[in-house]
């Protein structure tokens, strides 16, 4: 399991970031803000809709989580912005007292509203939820953030799924890059707290630099690199972050939106990555898949029914540690609720985990070993997985 989480005593009243050591262009250090201590490289646990799904909040605190994401669109439709700073904030309604960053809601928009109309002033659409009427400006975005109380801020952009043609390419960068300066504006200065750029262009990496200068002029708290992990191949992905790094400070935090696999996180953090977030660990363990350092374990599967080992006998998780794929395959085939609960407890604590061994490498100066290790494992364990269902 991860290091305990005792941040908060080194809490800064400030939004800081420290580099502790380096890797070749991996680096571990911290941000630092009132709410508490953010270990970098970080990954950040999802909570969509106020809850990271199936998990009590001091578990996921207790598993290394320094900061989780909440999601602006969906907590603007239910329970609405204003009701939420009425009751408190988001941080007093889903007990979750440490640093809580919120995206734009940008992304939700293009993908889940219907008929939605975007111009200049921001988007306009109707709730997949029931049908009503919303208008998110950047000032909108960046307002409603702020009644949530996040810690970290997102700009609102538009985020165009790839494979897509360059003017359509173009035409978002710009406008992404036209709403960071209103977001801007409209965040101002709010001692301890942040707002992120986001770098767009897609799979061109022309418009990837153009992009990144034109936030690092605005002088942010930091930078995201997003519109990736939206349909293009690993390689495209990790070609984008090596196009765009050189371009942003090293001084401050880089963060790729909705990234990733466990092998998207390494070679990320390999390429000066600090901070992730992605639904896929929550999500998998919703579907019955395991992730462990034997790799992606399908508890589905029938080669599991009488199968009485634990997950991990080593890991400091009891979901990995006390309970055998037997039993998980049989609440993952009955459906029992019981089956998410401990499959995305599971899955969270190995997230975490590889964060740990990942910050504790580059301290070593040996991320490369640890991720070929990483690797190795994995390749063992799935060479005799498919040894055995040919034995079978």
């Amino acid at each position: 399991m991860s290091e305990t989480p005792s941040l908060r005593s080194n809490a800064s009243e400030h939004f800081t970031f420290r580099v502790d050591a380096t890797d070749g262009q991996a680096r571990t250090g911290a941000i630092s803000m009132p709410r508490g201590t953010i270990r970098t490289p970080a990954f950040m646990p999802v909570g969509t809709a106020a809850t990271v799904k199936a998990m009590y909040p001091g578990q996921v605190r207790d598993l290394g989580a320094d900061v989780v994401l909440g999601n602006t669109y969906h907590l603007m439709l239910r329970p609405g912005p204003e009701r939420m700073e009425r009751l408190g904030g988001l941080h007093h309604f889903m007990n979750w007292p440490h640093p809580i960053l919120t995206d734009s809601g940008g992304f939700q928009v293009m993908s889940l509203s219907a008929l939605r109309k975007l111009d200049e002033q921001g988007v306009t659409f109707r709730s997949h939820v029931d049908g009503s009427a919303h208008h998110m400006s950047p000032e909108r975005s960046i307002e409603i953030q702020g009644l949530l109380g996040s810690d970290i801020q997102m700009q609102l952009d538009e985020c165009v799924r790839l494979p897509a043609e360059r003017p359509a390419i173009e035409s978002a960068m710009r406008l992404s890059l036209r709403w960071a300066e209103r977001c801007r504006l409209q965040f101002g200065e709010q001692p301890g707290k942040a707002m992120f750029g986001i770098v767009q262009g897609g799979d061109l990496a022309d418009l990837r630099v153009e992009s990144a200068r034109g936030l690092v002029d605005l002088d942010l708290k930091g930078y995201a690199i997003g519109g990736l992990a939206v349909g293009e191949p690993q390689a495209v992905m990790l070609a984008m972050i090596e196009t765009v790094e050189p371009h942003l400070p090293r001084d401050k935090p880089r963060y790729l939106m909705g990234v990733g696999t466990p092998d998207d996180l390494m070679r990320s953090v390999a390429r000066g990555i600090d901070m992730f977030d992605c639904v896929m660990p929550t999500r998998a363990g919703r579907h019955g898949l395991a992730y462990t350092r034997f790799g992606r374990i399908n508890l589905r599967n029938a080669r599991f029914a009488e199968d009485t080992r634990p997950l991990d006998e080593t890991s400091a998780c009891p979901a990995a540690r006390d309970y055998s794929r037997a039993y998980l395959h049989h609440l993952v085939r009955t459906d029992e609720i019981l089956g998410m609960m401990l499959l995305t407890w599971n899955n969270l604590s190995y997230y975490q985990d590889l964060m740990s061994g990942m910050r504790g490498a580059i301290a070593a100066g040996r991320l490369a070993d640890f991720a070929g290790e990483t690797r190795e494992a994995w390749a063992r364990a799935e060479a005799e997985r498919a040894s055995a269902n040919l034995a079978g």
